[in-house]
């Protein structure tokens, strides 16, 4: 479990945007509904659907709220969301995934062509950009709310598979089909993971100067502020 200081870069969090609490119980219930659809309504044999009923409760959501999206999922007819990840090249040879749920293909797709013609960049081939990052779950934990020894050899025995820090944070990595079983270890063991989600981690760091930096990071936040739009990664070092 090798640590990786740029791990502080893994993307350009959408934290500013996500502060509106309709936006956010928004994208849940929306990930609730395609869990649902994709893969049935028991979380225990549904792993997506687990992950989306834990973002709920991160996010605070109420239960009757989660289940009633749930029941209305598995009743026949209805809304359903389609997932799909726009790959993107920004300035300088960054490459900029962009994870998408959506009611309307078309609509996402016009609303991806105006990102670029406003602010830069260009609509890659599928398979690109994507090969250059690997998905896995991301926990990150406050460093007022552990000690750092004990944190890795409980990460460690947990199932983890990497372990690093940046100035404020613990940052702990799983595989998708252990993400979930790390998270409840930690938490059992009194750790509070109030930010651990999928992310796209890149396998390789592009550095760039201010001025790109500057231009991708308005690309980034533009294409994060769709309402379609459930996250962005990137693989710019920023400094």
């Amino acid at each position: 479990m090798a640590g990786h200081s740029k791990w502080a870069n893994i993307k350009h969090r959408k934290d500013r945007a996500d502060k509106k609490k309709a936006k956010i119980f928004s994208r849940v219930m929306k990930e609730l509904i395609s869990a649902v659809r994709q893969g049935g309504s028991d979380p225990k044999t549904n792993a997506k659907l687990r992950i989306a009923i834990q973002k709920a409760k991160d996010a605070n959501v109420p239960n009757d709220n989660v289940e009633r999206n749930i029941k209305k999922a598995s009743s026949e007819g209805g809304e359903d969301y389609t997932e799909m990840t726009y790959e993107l090249y920004g300035f300088g040879g960054v490459g900029i995934l962009v994870d998408i749920l959506t009611d309307n293909k078309n609509r996402i797709a016009s609303e991806i062509r105006i990102a670029t013609n406003k602010c830069g960049g260009t609509v890659a081939t599928p398979g690109a950009v994507a090969y250059n990052f690997d998905r896995k779950g991301v926990i990150r934990i406050a460093k007022e709310d552990a000690k750092e020894d004990e944190l890795f050899l409980l990460s460690s025995e947990s199932g983890a598979e990497d372990f690093s820090s940046d100035d404020e944070s613990y940052l702990v990595s799983a595989p998708v089909d252990t993400f979930l079983q790390v998270k409840e270890a930690l938490e059992q063991a009194g750790v509070r993971c109030p930010d651990a989600a999928l992310e796209m981690i890149p396998k390789a760091w592009i550095e760039v100067s201010d001025e790109v930096a500057d231009q991708n990071i308005a690309l980034i936040e533009w294409l994060e502020n769709l309402d379609d739009a459930d996250a962005v990664f990137h693989n710019m070092q920023l400094s």
